[in-house]
This record gives structure tokens, C-alpha cells and sequence, in this order.
């Protein structure tokens, strides 16, 4: 036989076992909505909302996450419409030229200097197809990260008219660092959409 003391006999009685069965049914007062709907509750899950058109850098939480979304929209590509060397400019930098625009997400390709500049610290992806005119030569072209080569093709059929120097890559750059293709070795002369340089954010870190 069980015995309850005075103080806990309230637990056996009616009345608290109906008010108890309410509260399991109906939950606390005031948790119904206006229109007399049953709360949301979301156990083990992680809702990530992004903005379609942020104002500002993504930035992380408490959890060390981020979102990132509109402003990964950056891609390029160009091709060479017409011949433009020799010419005073390219003697000098050996800058390959791409003159006619195909795509120019975020306008962060300079088609008067040729040159990409990173709108912001990401992973790029980059691609180039250089086609020379004539035999007997070889031409070498690199993609060049604030100066420096970092990916390099050639062309050196002794016996093909057309030929190009075609390579693509990833790197990794800081926002403001300037990418562009030069002609490292031969003689370039070749236009008429031959020639294309693209590239892309693939993600920013």
C-alpha cells in the first residue's frame, strides 16, 4: 500500500489530472496565433535564408557560418575580333588583347586594357585558346597574376597554319589583383574570333 502525503495527495485528484490532460493537448495560454493555429517547431534542423541582393560582405555568425549569394556573380569572356598588334603597347607589356565582348558579368574585365581584376578574395577559374596565323613559328602564352606567369601554353607545329596555345586553370585571388594573358614568346598576329579568354568566380573565401 502507497501512501502520499498531504502535500502530494493534489497530484492524484481529478481536477489535476484534467487540467494536466489540457495542458498536454492545448500547450500553455497564449500559444495559439490569431488565427488558431498549432506553433512551428523545428527540431534538428538548420534554416539558412539568404538574400538574393545583399547591401553588404556576407559576414559569419555565432555558429561560424555564412551565407554568400549575389555577389559571387562574377564571369568574363572575350575574344579577339580583329588584329591589334604589333602596336606601341604591346611591344612593351606583351599584353594579348581582346577586343569584342561575349559576357562581362560585374564588369570587372577592362576590355581596353585586356586585364580581369578580382572584385573580391575568391577562387577564379580561368581559360584561354591563342591561335597563331603562321608556320614556322612557335608562339608561348601564360596567364599572369599581378606580374608573375602562372599557367603557360605553346604553339610550335613547324607544319600547321593554324594552331593554338590553349590552357585553364584555378588560382586564388585577393580582391584587386589583376590577371591578364601574355605572349611570352613568338609573334601574334592573329584576330577573326579565333582567339578567347574567360574566366569566373567559382567561390569566395
Amino acid at each position: 500500500m502507497t501512501c502520499l502525503s498531504p502535500s502530494h495527495r493534489h497530484l492524484r485528484s481529478p481536477a489535476f489530472l484534467l487540467g494536466l490532460l489540457f495542458l498536454l493537448q492545448w500547450g500553455p495560454l497564449g500559444s495559439r496565433g490569431q488565427n488558431d493555429t498549432e506553433p512551428i517547431v523545428l527540431e534538428g534542423k538548420c534554416l539558412v535564408v539568404c538574400d538574393s541582393t545583399p547591401s553588404a560582405e556576407p559576414s559569419g555568425n555565432a555558429l561560424g557560418m555564412s551565407v554568400r549569394s549575389g555577389t559571387g556573380r562574377v564571369a568574363f569572356s572575350a575574344i579577339r575580333n580583329t588584329n591589334h598588334e604589333p602596336s606601341e603597347m604591346s611591344n612593351r607589356t606583351m599584353t594579348i588583347y581582346f577586343d569584342q565582348i561575349l559576357v562581362n558579368v560585374g564588369s570587372h574585365f577592362d576590355p581596353a586594357r585586356s586585364v580581369f581584376v578580382a572584385p573580391r578574395k575568391g577562387v577564379y577559374s580561368f581559360s584561354f585558346h591563342v591561335v597563331k596565323v603562321y608556320n614556322r613559328q612557335t608562339i608561348q602564352v601564360s596567364l599572369v597574376l599581378n606580374g608573375w606567369p602562372v599557367i603557360s601554353a605553346f604553339a610550335g607545329d613547324q607544319d600547321v597554319t593554324r594552331e593554338a596555345a590553349t590552357n585553364a586553370g584555378l588560382v586564388i585571388m585577393e580582391r584587386g589583383d589583376k590577371a591578364y594573358l601574355k605572349l611570352e614568346r613568338g609573334n601574334l598576329m592573329g584576330g577573326w574570333k579565333y582567339s578567347t579568354f574567360s574566366g569566373f568566380l567559382v567561390f569566395p573565401l
